[in-house]
């Protein structure tokens, strides 16, 4: 069913990767320029891969089993993402690149959150479906 709560957690964590990564800076260079996700095609992919596999998980409400894979395939890429900001920022020393770090570095972890709390209302409703099978 498309109205469950892990619907709303997908589509949440799916506008945080697709679409606050427009608003949000990753970080400000030296000459002063802010440096958006769009600007480097491999931030931008793992971005827009992330909000694609949370839009698919959304749409896979019959098969909760690859639901929840899916989400924590999601996990994985955005901690994959998290892991290349993390290096990218302590891989460079001081005045290098990086002159200030955004709020669009954070939006990873965010983005796990939602989908740790929707792979936990998928489980609460696989286990659910379970209990009504063995009353059967």
């Amino acid at each position: 069913m498309i109205q469950r709560i892990q619907t709303l957690y997908l589509f949440l964590a799916a506008v945080i990767s697709a679409g606050l990564i427009f608003v949000f800076h990753l970080w400000t260079d030296n000459s002063g320029a802010k440096v958006f996700a769009i600007d480097n095609y491999t931030y931008l992919g793992l971005f827009l891969g992330s909000a694609l596999l949370s839009v698919f998980s959304i749409f896979r409400f019959k098969n909760r089993k690859s639901q929840f894979v899916l989400g924590r395939l999601n996990i994985v890429l955005n901690f994959v993402l998290l892991g290349i900001f993390v290096y990218q920022s302590l891989n460079l020393s001081g005045e290098i690149n990086v002159s200030e770090k955004g709020i669009g570095i954070l939006l990873p972890i965010f983005s796990i959150v939602c989908l740790v709390l929707a792979n936990k209302a998928i489980k609460k409703d696989e286990d659910l479906v379970k209990s009504v099978d063995r009353l059967r």
